[in-house]
């Protein structure tokens, strides 16, 4: 074995760091018992002192005691995780141009990502960013291309996005004064400014300034079907017209390429003269279904929606797989619930709504039913049915996003309070101010009934329970699992044909097949239950075993003087029994 050298003035002269020479100075003292403070200060020609000080903060602090009296530590920072999308656009920013400003980078990403960054950490991303090979744009630089009217565009896109001057003059490669000159065409005559300069007159100046532009472009990406109306309703800018929101609209779409868009009907059918026109709020009700355009696990929902025809509010809504009676009386219990009953209700000649048990519930609120005919013409007599198309523009594109029921349905109720509470061009029309739904309808309600009377109502199909704590309930001496987390919560139990569906604020909870006795108007034989996946699904692990093809939970009450002659030693019964059902 090779003897470690131990020579300091031989080991100093390998020092590469400071703090490599203040650790071999306490080494021997730190590893080895054998050697004394004094005498390894002989052999380091230091200070005794100083070699008891570099030790005692070695023992204390680890190497960070090593560190010079100089050094400042800097905690890590604890803000927000910066997002990958960022990350992405910062490097591709800096393999694009290296002479951007912190601030002009943060604002670029406010502009593309709809992120705010402070300046001081969009220079330590910008600082620590990978420097990836140099990039271009698809036009290159503005000399280079062969139509000017293009290039001058790429140089509003550039400013759009939040680009300075002085870096689109460099990177261009063009003239500050070119790109001033450029910038205020634009903002004059629009797209008709950056063609080559005639001597026609300039249009007079708009108000489709750029920052306009930029807030109307991520409503336009959230909601990429919605016509200008509905966008200057959300932009909520009293200042700006309806008109110039819609001009705005129409630049956006030139000006930007990852706005999505869907083709639109050529021509639409001018509406006629509607015979259900409204005088106070809950004189009419509409209810309509729409099959959704797009598919969950293969199969396409419904949106089922009851509409107010004075105020314009949606009252109730609720998704399922299928346009069916259950979800329509459903739909109408939490309506009914709500603001009352209506005088007169309005659909479609759909087998949801003239059914015999729509019908006999309407009979019993004493509403007055009245179905029309769609393939004669008359859809527009149905107000949800058009109202469906201010669904469809606002948020399809949102509902194409969600990949389970339980997302379709959060994004369905924030639909809901989205149109409820935003400006309606009907009742713009009708002076109404302000022209929102929820505002128009204030406290009306319409003939009201308590909880239990309604529910008597529908007693021939629905049935109100209270899970016990482990989200189990009752029903006609079968005891059955609904949801676990949803302990000590009311629940409906709707009963329709052969099927028992329990629902929470219009949400579908279990499935079970059923049968219901008409004579003794009790359910009996339920089994084969389906559990959904919602947003009340409790994140642990379930008390009950749900595999509807090998066991069903059920609990049948024993009689009690049946219990009295089991012996003293009897084994105690369990809660539950297990019935295989294969």
């Amino acid at each position: 074995m090779v003897e470690p050298l131990r020579d300091f003035a031989q080991l100093q002269l390998r020092f590469v760091d400071h703090i490599q020479w203040r650790y071999e100075v306490i080494r021997p003292l730190v590893l080895f018992a054998d050697d004394t403070t004094a005498h390894r200060a002989e052999e380091t020609h230091l200070h005794p002192d100083t070699v008891r000080r570099l030790t005692r903060r070695f023992q204390q602090q680890g190497m960070l005691g090593l560190l010079p009296d100089h050094t400042e530590l800097v905690p890590p920072s604890r803000g927000r995780s910066v997002s990958a999308e960022v990350v992405a656009e910062v490097t591709r920013l800096k393999a694009l141009y290296p002479g951007f400003g912190y601030r002009e980078l943060a604002r670029i990403i406010h502009y593309t990502c709809n992120e705010r960054i402070d300046d001081k950490t969009m220079k330590k991303l910008w600082q620590h960013s990978p420097v990836p090979a140099q990039g271009e744009l698809p036009l290159g630089t503005y000399h280079s291309q062969a139509d000017r009217s293009h290039a001058r565009r790429q140089v509003i896109q550039l400013y759009a996005q939040g680009w300075s001057k002085r870096s689109i003059s460099g990177f261009l490669q063009v003239s500050r004064p070119t790109v001033d000159r450029w910038i205020r065409r634009f903002e004059a005559e629009h797209l008709a400014g950056l063609e080559d300069k005639s001597r026609a007159p300039k249009a007079p100046a708009r108000k489709a300034w750029l920052p306009l532009m930029i807030d109307v472009y991520h409503l336009q990406k959230r909601h990429p079907d919605a016509g200008r109306f509905r966008i200057w309703s959300l932009l909520a800018r009293p200042d700006i017209s309806e008109r110039t929101v819609g001009r705005v609209m129409a630049l956006n779409k030139q000006v930007y390429d990852d706005i999505p868009h869907v083709d639109k009907p050529t021509h639409k059918k001018a509406p006629g003269p509607h015979p259900y026109k409204a005088t106070a709020p809950h004189e009419y009700w509409f209810i309509d279904g729409r099959k959704m355009d797009f598919a969950i696990d293969g199969v396409k929902w419904w949106s089922l929606i009851i509409l107010d025809g004075y105020s314009r509010t949606m009252l109730a809504g609720a998704v399922a797989p299928t346009e069916a009676s259950w979800v329509a009386l459903m739909v109408l219990y939490t309506a009914c619930l709500r603001y009352g009953c209506p005088k007169t209700i309005i659909s479609d000649s759909g087998g949801a709504y003239i059914s015999e048990a729509f019908e006999a519930v309407c009979d019993r609120l004493e509403i007055h039913h009245e179905p029309i005919v769609s393939t004669h013409g008359d859809s527009y007599k149905n107000l949800m049915e058009t109202h469906f198309n201010v669904q469809r523009r606002l948020y399809d594109y949102q509902f194409s996003l969600a990949q389970t029921p339980a997302a379709f349905e959060q994004v369905h109720q924030t639909f809901l309070h989205t149109y409820n509470t935003t400006a309606h061009q009907g009742l713009l029309q009708e002076d109404f101010d302000p022209p929102i739904p929820l505002l128009v309808l204030g406290e009306a309600k319409g003939r009201m009934y308590t909880p239990d009377e309604l529910t008597h109502k529908f007693s021939q199909a629905l049935f109100p329970r209270t899970t016990n704590q482990y989200g189990c309930v009752t029903l006609h001496s079968y005891h059955f699992y609904i949801e676990e987390g949803l302990p000590k919560t009311r629940v409906l139990l709707w009963v329709y044909g052969e099927q028992l569906r329990a629902v929470l604020d219009n949400v579908v909870l279990a499935e079970y097949h059923c049968r219901y006795d008409w004579r003794t108007q009790k359910v009996t034989d339920i089994r084969d239950g389906v559990w959904h996946t919602t947003r009340f699904a409790s994140p642990q692990t379930s008390l009950v075993p749900l595999n509807a093809q090998e066991t069903l939970v059920l609990y049948r009450p024993r009689s009690l003087r049946h219990q009295a002659h089991l012996p003293g030693a009897a084994q105690q019964l369990w809660l539950f029994e297990l019935v295989p059902t294969g």
